[in-house]
């Protein structure tokens, strides 16, 4: 059973970010997959690369559209933006060391800090993004 099952609740209405949304989810459940599975250090290591990178261009998307549309909480959103990556940046270091594991604890944290992210501070944008034409 997947990790994270996309839901409509999810959807921001822009089908651009959905679809990285969606990709983020398919992304996070393939690395739950590989440890429960019990693959091994290299498998889930190139997993764990693929969701930082993805989420790298994923957040440099949704910047990009907020500085063309003038989005009012910008700092805001992209500050959670980085506290996320510094942290996901700062296990994986841990994790190529063999000082942390892909374990529960940070699949539960993954999984729920993007549904918080999503259903919070990505819905607050909608609204302004929608206006201006942002499909």
């Amino acid at each position: 059973m997947a990790l994270f099952e996309w839901r409509d609740e999810y959807s921001v209405k822009i089908a651009s970010i959905d679809t990285q949304h969606q990709k983020l989810v398919a992304i996070l459940n393939q690395l739950h997959e590989g440890m429960v599975s019990g693959h091994g250090t290299e498998h889930l290591s190139s997993v764990l690369a693929s969701l930082v990178e993805y989420t790298a261009k994923h957040f440099a998307f949704e910047e990009q559209l907020f500085a063309e549309h003038q989005y009012p909480q910008t700092k805001e959103h992209i500050e959670e933006h980085q506290r996320l990556v510094t942290q996901v940046l700062d296990f994986q270091k841990k994790y190529a060391t063999g000082q942390a594991s892909i374990n529960m604890q940070l699949m539960k944290f993954l999984k729920d800090w993007l549904i918080k992210h999503i259903l919070g501070s990505d819905k607050l944008y909608v609204a302004h993004l929608v206006e201006r034409g942002v499909k």
